[in-house]
C-alpha cells in the first residue's frame, strides 16, 4: 500500500515536494486554497502560475480540507509563505496524527514575533515532542526540482531519526538529502541569504560588476554567520548546503525571486510596483525587517542587513546606502579570526 504524505502549501516549492513524492510512489495531498488552482491540479495536472510547462504525477491529489490533508498522515510538509506560517500550523492541530514527523520548508521568520518556524511549530503544537520536528533547506530552485535537475539539500532536526526520516522519504536519484543536528544554523541560513540576495540585485540593477556581487555575498556571509552563532548555531553549518550553497543560489539564478526584485528595485522600482508585478511572495522583504529587529535587539553587527532595511523601509536611496556600506570603518576582514589568533602583525 502506498504511503500517504501531506504537503501544505501549492506553491512552487511545495508542488515540486509533491512530485518528487509522488515519483517516490508515494500518495501525496496537497494544500492549496484557491478553487481554480485545486482543478487545475486535479484534472489537468498542472501548476502552470508557479510551475509553467510542468505535468505533474496523477498521484498528486490537491484539496482545500485541511482536515482531510493531514488526517491520519505519518509525514507533513509545511510550504508557505511566513506570513500565512503560523494561522496554518494553528487551524491543521486538531487534525494532526500525534506521532506524525512534520517538516517545513519555509525560509523566513514569523513577522510578529521575529521567530524561527520551528519556534512557531513549538508554540503552536505543544503536544507535539519538537523531537518530530525537521526543517528542509538548501539550493533548491522548484523549476530545476521539477524537472527532476539533480539537487541537493539539507534535512536537520533535533532527532537523527526524524532527519533521516525525512531523508528516506525525500530522496531520489536526482534529489540528494543530507543531515544535520542545527536546526538554528538552517533555518538562519535560509532566511537570511534571502536579504544578500536582495542586495546582490540592487548592485546588478545599479549597473555595478562582478566584484560587487562576490563583496557582498562573501561578507553577507560572515554577517549571517556572525548573527547565527550569537544565537547557538554552529559555525561549519554556514559553509554548507544550507549556508554557502543556499547563498551561491539564491543571488546568482535567474529563478531568484529575491534577486529578482532586488535587479528591479535597483533599476528605479518602488517597492510596492516590484511585489505588485511579481505577483508571488518575496521572503527577504520580510525576512529583512525580522532580521534588522533581531540585530537591534542582540546588538550583532550586521550592515548588509541594515542597508538593505533602510532602503526597503525608510526610503534610503539604493546607490547611497551602497556608498555608505563602501565607507564604513576600516576592520579586519575575519574580526573574530584576528581577535582569536591575538595576530601579531609587524607595524
Amino acid at each position: 500500500m502506498a504511503l500517504e504524505v501531506a504537503v501544505i502549501g501549492a506553491g512552487s516549492f511545495g508542488t515540486a515536494l509533491a512530485q518528487v513524492l509522488a515519483d517516490k510512489g508515494c500518495l501525496v495531498d496537497l494544500y492549496a486554497r484557491r478553487a481554480e488552482q485545486i482543478v487545475e491540479i486535479n484534472e489537468n495536472h498542472t501548476n502552470a502560475r508557479y510551475l509553467p510547462d510542468v505535468m505533474l504525477h496523477a498521484d498528486i491529489r490537491a484539496s482545500s480540507d485541511l482536515q482531510h490533508v493531514v488526517h491520519n498522515k505519518k509525514y507533513v510538509i509545511l510550504v508557505m509563505p511566513s506570513s500565512a506560517f503560523r494561522d496554518t500550523v494553528r487551524a491543521m492541530r486538531p487534525f494532526l496524527h500525534p506521532e506524525a514527523l512534520v517538516a517545513h520548508a519555509t525560509k523566513g521568520f514569523d513577522v510578529e514575533t521575529g521567530q524561527r518556524m520551528s519556534q512557531v511549530m513549538e508554540e503552536e503544537l505543544p503536544s507535539h515532542a519538537s523531537t518530530k520536528f525537521a526543517v528542509v533547506t538548501g539550493p533548491s530552485h522548484a523549476e530545476e526540482l521539477s524537472q527532476r535537475i539533480p539537487t541537493t539539500i539539507v534535512a536537520a532536526s533535533r532527532s537523527r531519526a526524524t532527519a533521516e526520516a525525512f531523508q528516506d522519504l525525500l530522496m531520489t536519484s536526482y534529489f540528494r538529502i543530507y543531515t544535520n543536528p542545527d536546526v538554528v544554523g538552517t533555518e538562519l541560513g535560509g532566511a537570511l541569504k534571502n536579504i544578500i540576495a536582495l542586495g546582490v540585485g540592487f548592485t546588478d540593477g545599479l549597473g555595478y560588476g562582478d566584484n560587487a556581487k562576490a563583496a557582498l555575498m562573501t561578507r553577507g556571509l560572515s554577517e549571517i554567520s556572525r548573527l547565527g552563532v550569537h544565537l547557538g548555531a554552529a559555525q561549519l553549518t554556514f559553509g554548507g548546503l544550507a549556508g554557502v550553497g543556499d547563498l551561491i543560489v539564491t543571488c546568482t539564478s535567474k529563478h531568484s525571486r529575491n534577486w529578482r526584485a532586488g535587479y528591479a528595485l535597483g533599476q528605479g522600482k518602488t517597492l510596492d510596483e516590484v511585489l505588485t508585478e511579481m505577483g508571488m511572495v518575496v521572503e527577504g522583504v520580510r525576512a529583512t525587517k525580522g532580521a534588522y529587529q533581531i540585530a537591534l535587539k542582540t546588538g550583532i553587527d550586521m550592515p548588509i542587513t541594515t542597508a538593505m532595511y533602510h532602503v526597503l523601509f525608510e526610503g534610503k536611496e539604493p546607490r547611497a546606502a551602497v556608498e555608505e556600506l563602501m565607507g564604513r570603518r576600516r576592520i579586519h576582514e575575519m574580526e573574530e579570526v584576528a581577535e582569536a589568533l591575538r595576530m601579531d602583525w609587524e607595524m
